[in-house]
């Protein structure tokens, strides 16, 4: 058994032990925000460690299209419901103000696209035994947070994938959705509520328009955790 000297003396290498983070969530959306401006796109960093029921994340996202898609000053209740959720989602209440203020700046001074960023892994309860996973599920949630919103490209779109390239037991990462999701669910005879029921987001997205709205990358070989996209069209300025 080592001496606790031979023991302090093995601390003392590990001044020749440098550990490097190469890749993280932060590195995620830092990348991404640059993969986006190239798009032209304004990038704007909500917070990398989302986490939290999949139901409130799913509530903050369409509390945050709804602030950055009215043309009016959006009523304080907004606001104060965005401040109330973000400590149940990992969200400090600074970030949350900071992006408003940015999302209001870009309102009312007329800038161009914006695509709000964050990462982090929701938490889904279990009630039934469908297929899917965490990704799709918010994504399908969200989905019905921006019903009444209008359709891209004069509305939000909002994706939800892992790094990994698979989300929960199936080939997909994740899902993209907008306010034409439930709609075009109806036409076609999807009972969204019930897919919800029993977690088979999978399932739903499949049978959904043959399976467009599913995003299927591929295994990427690495896992950083999860990336939410919020892609905000321009909005016009009201003149008065």
């Amino acid at each position: 058994m080592p001496t606790w000297r031979e023991n302090k003396g093995a601390s003392n290498t590990s001044g020749h032990v440098l550990n490097t983070v190469i890749g993280s969530n932060s590195v995620a959306l830092q990348w991404a925000g640059r993969r986006a401006r190239e798009l032209g796109f304004r990038p704007l960093v909500l917070a990398p460690g989302v986490c939290g029921d999949v139901r409130s994340v799913s509530r903050l996202y369409g509390l945050l299209a709804s602030f950055a898609c009215s043309r009016e000053e959006p009523p304080p209740e907004v606001a104060a419901e965005l401040l109330r959720l973000g400590p149940e989602v990992g969200v400090e209440s600074w970030d949350l103000c900071r992006t408003m203020q940015v999302l209001g700046e870009g309102r009312t001074e007329g800038w161009g696209s914006t695509c709000l960023l964050a990462g982090g892994e929701p938490t889904v309860e279990l009630t039934g035994t469908g297929r899917g996973g965490r990704n799709q599920e918010l994504a399908l949630r969200v989905g019905l947070e921006l019903r009444d919103m209008k359709l891209p490209p004069n509305g939000p779109v909002f994706l939800s994938g892992g790094t990994d390239g698979q989300d929960g037991p199936t080939e997909a990462a994740g899902a993209i959705t907008d306010g034409g999701l439930y709609e075009e669910a109806h036409a076609q005879g999807l009972d969204i509520n019930s897919f919800l029921t029993n977690n088979d987001s999978y399932t739903f997205f499949t049978r959904l328009s043959a399976g467009k709205r599913l995003l299927v990358p591929g295994l990427t070989c690495t896992n950083v955790m999860d990336v939410h996209m919020l892609l905000i069209p321009p909005i016009p300025m009201n003149m008065r």
